[in-house]
């Protein structure tokens, strides 16, 4: 693309408009309207380089600013329609996308900071996010204060005079917290600090931070965005000025998206919304079930009014998302046994997909934390993370029902 403008919309561009709905936007925002050979899907630009046809192009290009492509691992056609789709979706005037969800959060701390600087981020925050933001980023000569989720006077309390901005994520995992984003806003408008939202569990369908002033917005399009367990995307979102200041680092590290997975992206989101409001819908009657179930000794969802921040999620999102996190009654050897016994379910680490996935984080996430290291930070011998699927609710229930029969079982 050109070193001086990242994308530009054309007249033939199908761009988002406040008066287009979601579904709407999920097939169409940010494609031309007429495509190459009339193809009614945008088309894989499978190419590594751009060919200037002469010398006046290079320097239309390279001291004129014209608008164009150049190299892959600055921009690619079927990326920047990928681009274009997830700025209507998220509301946000940019957006960048990258191999993987972690690329987008690592290329894009390291954008804002410089040495030391110093950064507030929560503990209920995705494990490889804390670690690269406890320890890679001290190497920089960046501090890191990790502060307790949902103690917003530890929060402030933790900005210093070179605080650069406030990360966490809502929902969180596995225990899906959800953050007061309008106090968030309103702490960091009053120190003058950026915000940093990793809105995967959510995704633009059920939250959309942005509107409640926080600065950058980060998914990991793996997830619900794309939808089907075949592809690793991540992206940043936010205002322009913000958004190129990690696009021109993203020049130099590399964290590419390849123009195939741009492309399942697209074919992923043209379903999105009619995915969301189904696991949305399954989510819910799986945790009311298992609220109830004899053998449950806890649910954690935000649209069960047991949740502690259920009163949160009802004000800012329009649904619940698609996960839910409980602890069943027994030790180790039950949480197995309850494991091996699902014959619907999947065991695997992920979400978002029109596959129902379970994963046992003491035995994945958290395997080489002591017992003691993982019941301090809640992660204990019974607890799972099941991220539901498309698949009929009454079938997931009843897997996780006999399921659950079967692990009490001598």
């Amino acid at each position: 693309m050109s070193k001086k403008k990242s994308k530009v919309l054309n007249d033939n561009t199908i761009f988002h408009s406040h008066t287009l709905g979601m579904s709407t936007q999920s097939v169409h925002a940010g494609e031309d309207r007429t495509r190459y050979a009339d193809s009614i899907t945008t088309p894989i630009v499978q190419t590594s380089t751009y060919v200037f046809k002469n010398s006046k192009e290079i320097e239309d290009y390279t001291k004129h600013g014209k608008t164009r492509f150049e190299y892959g691992r600055y921009g690619n056609p079927t990326e920047l329609v990928a681009e274009r789709r997830l700025s209507a979706l998220e509301g946000a005037e940019d957006c960048l996308v990258f191999g993987s969800g972690m690329s987008a959060i690592t290329t894009t701390i390291l954008a804002l900071v410089h040495s030391n600087d110093h950064i507030v981020i929560t503990d209920d925050a995705y494990k490889k996010t804390l670690e690269f933001c406890s320890s890679y980023l001290q190497r920089f000569g960046v501090e890191c204060t990790i502060v307790p989720f949902g103690d917003y006077v530890a929060l402030e309390k933790a900005i210093q005079p070179n605080t650069k901005f406030i990360f966490s994520e809502s929902p969180t995992n596995p225990y899906l917290n959800i953050f007061d984003l309008e106090r968030l806003n309103r702490i960091a408008k009053k120190h003058g600090v950026l915000t940093l939202i990793d809105s995967t569990f959510s995704t633009p369908y059920n939250q959309r931070p942005l509107e409640f002033g926080v600065d950058l917005v980060l998914h990991s399009c793996t997830k619900y965005l794309a939808g089907h367990n075949d592809i690793l995307a991540g992206a940043v979102l936010g205002r322009s000025e913000l958004v190129e200041e990690v696009r021109k680092l993203h020049k130099a590290m590399g964290g590419v998206i390849d123009p195939h997975c741009c492309y399942l992206l697209l074919r992923g989101l043209k379903t999105f919304s009619l995915r969301m409001e189904r696991q949305n819908n399954t989510a819910m009657l799986i945790a009311k079930f298992l609220e109830g179930h004899p053998q449950i000794k806890k649910v954690y969802y935000p649209g069960l009014e047991s949740h502690p921040h259920h009163h949160i999620a009802k004000a800012q999102m329009k649904g619940f998302g698609g996960v839910v996190t409980f602890d069943i009654k027994g030790n180790l050897n039950t949480a197995k046994k309850f494991m091996d016994s699902l014959q619907l379910c999947y065991i695997a680490p992920s979400l978002g997909g029109v596959e129902t996935l379970i994963t046992h984080p003491a035995l994945v996430s958290y395997y080489d934390y002591t017992r003691k290291e993982r019941y301090e930070l809640g992660i204990t011998d019974t607890l799972f993370r099941l991220a539901v699927g498309i698949e009929e609710p009454e079938d997931i229930i009843a897997d996780i029902d006999q399921a659950l029969k079967k692990s009490v079982k001598k």
